[in-house]
């Protein structure tokens, strides 16, 4: 897992949108246990406090429970909920990128056409 101090995110922010990753893309399993919050704080040389926020803020969506005295371990995932999650960070990424160009000046055609010379490039 990466940190970056200077992003600008939140650190417990940056360490629940990674483990969401991991989660939705299937890499963490259903059952799987989360690394321990104090193994995770040590080995980012971080508080627990933050770890502990990250992980609650998981627990709150719902992709992960907390067992007493086991730890976090990750929910079964609803295809449904797993494509809404997707989709609801497609539209906050589309919406960053809207407000960008409007800052920048860019004219929607011209934002229309850059989604679409990335889709092209994806695409090969």
């Amino acid at each position: 897992m990466k940190i970056l101090q200077s992003s600008g995110v939140p650190i417990y922010q940056q360490i629940a949108d990674q483990l969401q990753a991991d989660i939705l893309s299937g890499k963490m399993k259903q059952g799987e246990y989360l690394p321990s919050i104090r193994g995770l704080a040590k080995d980012l040389k971080i508080s627990v406090i933050t770890t502990m926020k990250a992980y609650e803020q998981l627990e709150s969506t719902g992709l992960v429970t907390a067992v007493q005295g086991k730890g976090f371990y990750v929910n079964a995932q609803d295809s449904e909920m797993m494509k809404e999650q997707h989709l609801r960070k497609v539209e906050t990424a589309l919406l960053e990128a809207i407000q960008a160009a409007d800052i920048a000046g860019m004219p929607d055609s011209e934002l229309v056409a850059t989604l679409n010379t990335l889709l092209s490039m994806k695409e090969n």
